[in-house]
């Protein structure tokens, strides 16, 4: 199979994992969404509960506690709302023009796992899932499209384990992960301005703007950026039993440094754009159609989880994650051709994710959970906000059930509102503009997950 096969395959199995992608639900552009029993909880507890296969992703150890073949299947309904207003965006020569708008997409997110025993103590494991992801797309006419119109970012990482049950108390586990991305980022680029600026430096002739019929914020070019790769990472788990009713649980998964290659296309929107670009701006070896690289380090997340069962009917758990955001430094865009290097600084900072939960068995049958959590964003001020990735602190409030249909099957339900902090931007380009404003934001996440031990 050739490598151009390989990647088409990659590109179509990740198409199928994210099927639409999200503004994202958790810190950065990472996704929780990994699990419809933890969903219940807002994952409080996530990585010592070890209730069924989704264990996998949040403490491979926890497989040592489920007997038998084991496998769950989830989809996440992720439904944003980012409304922007502006509040005075300005251009180099003024005021920018362009409407409010949404970038928020509504996403399916899905998730697979299995286990099974290799003998008394050691079992196997394999999760495939969508650790990261990232889809806001505005209005190309939007008042911040020359930071951005689309940005998405896909993942899809696959992850077989083993964990060894120790003795009686302790389990330990480790896996692999082989994790393919997939990045488009779009931005409309003022050609208008652009032409009259040269004009005025007398670069070109006196009158080429208004012969082509271009002019500032209404004759625009169009970036179109689109890369991907393959790369590896590695992650480790703990569970240890306090007491027989008590556990801790620890996980580690490592950064995932992935180094982007794909190509730059540049357009223009009018066709006095087109032409302005075509015969002035691309002789020179500026916004040709081109190759491109991008680096990006994925971040290495440390969890941190407890469980307690009080009596047969109630359990409570809590659990600490914290993510190495710092990595998130830059993102540097690599031309092949003349065109510099397009950079925008994001300066991130480290996030925790703080959460509290419980699970009440009313009978054999049916379970019922509730949970709480508290979601630093990494994005350090509103300088550093973009509008492709507009975060900020979130609340979480999670509700969900367990329904056991039979000793072996089993169906997961969980729901969460995210209430999001008021969110300022004010951020400026290389170029000059800047939006300024202010986004209301919310998420609404559903989760259904089935169940199996054979």
């Amino acid at each position: 199979m050739t490598r151009q096969n390989i990647a088409a395959r990659a590109r179509l199995l990740a198409g199928s994992m994210l099927f639409a992608s999200s503004a994202v639900s958790a810190s950065g552009f990472a996704l929780v969404e990994q699990s419809a029993s933890g969903q219940g909880n807002a994952f409080a507890g996530a990585t010592a509960a070890a209730e069924d296969a989704s264990t996998i992703f949040f403490n491979p150890a926890g497989m040592t506690r489920l007997s038998g073949r084991n496998a769950a299947a989830g989809l996440h309904l992720i439904v944003p709302q980012s409304d922007f207003t502006n509040r005075g965006s300005t251009s180099p020569v003024g005021p920018l023009a362009g409407g409010n708008d949404d970038g928020g997409q509504t996403a399916l997110v899905p998730n697979l796992y299995y286990l099974q025993p290799l003998t008394e103590h050691v079992v196997a494991g394999i999760g495939i899932n969508v650790p990261f992801g990232l889809s806001t797309e505005y209005d190309a006419a939007w008042v911040g499209r020359y930071h951005g119109i689309k940005s998405e970012v896909t993942t899809i990482n696959i992850n077989p384990s083993l964990a060894w049950q120790v003795n009686d108390r302790l389990s330990l586990a480790g896996g692999v992960s082989a994790q393919y991305i997939d990045v488009t980022l779009t931005t409309a680029i003022d050609l208008g301005a652009s032409c009259f600026s040269l004009q005025a430096a007398s670069t070109i002739p006196a009158g080429t703007c208004t012969t082509l019929g271009v002019s500032p914020q209404q004759s625009d070019g169009l970036a179109d950026l689109s890369g991907d790769d393959w790369s590896y990472g590695f992650n480790v788990g703990l569970l240890f039993d306090l007491t027989p009713d008590s556990r801790i649980g620890f996980a580690y998964r490592s950064k995932v440094s992935q180094s982007l290659s794909g190509d730059a296309r540049f357009s223009g929107t009018t066709a006095g754009a087109t032409a302005f670009l075509q015969n002035v701006i691309q002789p020179s070896q500026q916004l040709v159609n081109t190759t491109i690289k991008a680096d990006i380090t994925l971040p290495e997340s440390v969890s941190l989880g407890y469980f307690l069962s009080l009596n047969e009917h109630l359990a409570i758990m809590a659990d600490w994650t914290w993510t190495h955001w710092q990595r998130f430094n830059e993102l540097r865009v690599d031309f092949a051709s003349l065109q510099p290097d397009g950079v925008t600084d994001e300066s991130w900072r480290n996030s925790s994710r703080f959460s509290l939960g419980a699970n009440y068995r009313l009978d054999d049958r049916l379970m019922l959970r509730a949970g709480i959590a508290y979601d630093e964003t990494p994005v350090p001020d509103a300088q550093h906000r973009t509008v492709r990735i507009p975060g900020n602190d979130r609340r979480w409030l999670s509700l969900g059930f367990n329904w056991r249909f039979s000793a072996t099957t089993s169906l997961d339900i969980g729901y969460s509102h995210l209430f999001v902090s008021k969110t300022a931007i004010d951020s400026t380009n290389s170029k000059g503009y800047e939006v300024i404003g202010s986004y209301d934001s919310a998420v609404d996440i559903v989760s259904a997950q089935l169940n199996w031990r054979y």
